[in-house]
């Protein structure tokens, strides 16, 4: 979960409903939460403390990262991808949300495991478009994924873009493409990360049994920075969105390490892409195996 909170935005009083929701409705013996910190106020620290009391945040060294100034949503939920273990799927949340459904997270899971071509599974706002008599791109399919006698029906929405709100990518995913991208601080990770998914070979489904809340209001000053940096990267967006199509830009994308291109892979620079590394890497697709604890 990447966190903005500061004194001006009050995001604390939305963050400390998604805490409490996540308290409620997940099973930490089994999962384990991540905190990437953009910014943060004494609020913050002091939800933090609390939710640790109360074991939603295991281990205050290792889960909670602070980064030294606001490296922007996708790059701060990226460091907390970083620490997944092999096999492992990973949910990027939001920090202004409440999941009304206990298991939620299994019924994630258990759907990319009844479908493995399902490279992302996620929770659906009440204000998103998709639905299968919509024509065009918001166009959905609704189907019942394989079970076996005695196992829970599950019904998805397969939909061409999942919003960000709370989405589990899988671990072929996760191996496939690598880490999320975007073309600034904020906007369009989710966007570019259904563009890959879709790229890759993978389905992008929404969970239609579960139901969540988004609880900012989205009519502060807050709001309006959002929408004026994702505004700012309108151009870089449709230059990105054409070069992923085409090919000119890998799919594959690692913020952690310089990585050496195939010979024969064409490709555009990606704003951020090479960090400084004691070793290049060849890009390495292979896949895992789909199951495993799951981080937020």
């Amino acid at each position: 979960m990447a966190i903005y909170s500061t004194k001006e935005n009050n995001k604390d009083e939305y963050l400390e409903k998604t805490l409490q929701s996540l308290y409620e409705t997940v099973n930490f013996y089994q999962n384990r939460l991540i905190l990437s910190i953009n910014a943060f106020t004494d609020k913050t620290e002091e939800l933090i403390s609390r939710y640790s009391a109360l074991g939603v945040i295991k281990n205050l060294k290792t889960d909670v990262i602070y980064n030294d100034t606001n490296i922007g949503t996708a790059e701060a939920i990226n460091k907390g991808f970083r620490l997944r273990q092999s096999g492992e799927n990973c949910i990027k949340l939001d920090d202004d949300v409440v999941i009304h459904h206990n298991d939620w997270i299994y019924l994630m899971e258990e759907t990319i495991r009844r479908d493995p071509k399902i490279g992302q599974a996620g929770l659906k706002r009440r204000d998103c478009l998709e639905a299968p008599w919509t024509p065009g791109f918001y166009q959905s399919k609704l189907y019942m994924l394989p079970h076996k006698p005695g196992e829970k029906w599950i019904i998805v929405e397969e939909v061409q873009h999942v919003m960000g709100t709370c989405v589990m990518y899988s671990s072929a995913l996760l191996d496939t493409v690598g880490y999320l991208w975007q073309p600034g601080v904020y906007g369009f990770d989710d966007t570019f990360m259904s563009l890959r998914s879709k790229l890759a070979g993978f389905k992008n489904v929404f969970l239609t049994a579960v139901d969540i809340e988004h609880i900012d209001r989205g009519d502060t000053g807050f709001q309006k920075w959002k929408e004026n940096k994702s505004s700012e990267k309108w151009m870089a967006y449709q230059e990105s969105h054409r070069a992923f199509t085409s090919g000119q830009r890998l799919l594959y994308y690692n913020p952690f390490q310089q990585f050496e291109i195939k010979e024969g892979s064409a490709r555009l620079p990606i704003e951020g892409e090479v960090f400084k590394s004691e070793e290049k890497h060849d890009i390495n697709l292979d896949l895992h195996g789909l199951l495993g604890h799951t981080k937020i």
